[in-house]
This record gives structure tokens, sequence and C-alpha cells, in this order.
């Protein structure tokens, strides 16, 4: 019996194949090139945004994907966002796609986030999936959300 924080856990079994059983999990666990590529990459100020999906198809395996949010205030359309960020993902021998776009409002003197808007090329991007991005990357942050509204 083991007592954490008041907590009294019974375990199943001794501690030794626990921790055995976790070091197995974590040496089978294996880095990717989606490793190197950062979730999220943004300016401060108001900007438009894309949320892309990134592709890693090793030989012989399974493909594995995940999203990543780019906003930057030197870029006048979705477009030039997407562009400026996939020469980089395709040297690593990944794909990409962009899945939406939008606006952000990074405040980081209050330390805010607004998620708004849509691409007119792209679509409206899921900004709850960027949301979700933003706060794992900024978690001291007082407020990141989203709305529907504007453009």
């Amino acid at each position: 019996m083991i007592q954490l924080a008041g907590l009294r856990l019974t375990l199943a079994r001794p501690l030794p194949s626990l921790l055995a059983a976790r070091l197995y999990c974590e040496q089978q666990t294996m880095a990717t090139p989606l490793d190197n590529v950062a979730n999220v990459d943004i300016d401060n100020g108001v900007f438009k945004y894309v949320l892309m999906k990134v592709y890693h198809s090793p030989e012989g395996g399974s493909e594995i994907s995940k999203f990543i949010t780019r906003g930057y205030t030197s870029a006048g359309f979705h477009s030039d966002v997407y562009e400026q960020v996939t020469p980089d993902i395709e040297k690593q021998g990944m794909d990409c796609e962009c899945v939406g776009g939008g606006r952000i409002r990074h405040e980081p003197d209050k330390k805010t986030i607004l998620v708004y808007g849509y691409s007119q090329g792209f679509g409206r991007a899921d900004h709850g999936i960027t949301v979700d991005l933003l706060k794992a990357k900024y978690p001291d942050y007082n407020k990141i959300s989203f709305s529907d509204d504007g453009y």
C-alpha cells in the first residue's frame, strides 16, 4: 500500500513491475519527424493564421499526423502563411495541408488570445483545435478563447 496526499493506493502488482512496464512502454515510443515541427508559431498583435495538418508516412509503417497553427503579421493573405511554412515541412520529408484559417488577436501584455474569423481561400479553421494548441503553448495565459463571429 502507498499513501499519497492522504489517498491510500493498493497496487495490484509490485511496484518494480509497474516501473519496468512503464520503462518498456517509454522505450517503445519512438521519435518521429513530427516531433521536430512546433505545434504553434504565432506573432504578437492581430494577424491572419492557418490551421494545418502535417503528415508523416514512414516506409512500411502507418501514416501519422498532427495539427499545427501558424500566424504572422507580415502575411497579407492566409495563403502567404501557408506558403511560408510548407517548404520547411517538405524538406523534412513530410506533407501538409491547410485545413482552414482565421484571425488571431494575441496580446501578450494582457496574456490573452482571441481566435476568430475565417479564410476566404481555405475556409474557417476549427478554432477549437487552434485554441487547444494555444493553451498548451501558453499555459500561464489568463484567457485563450474563440468566437465564430467577425472577419
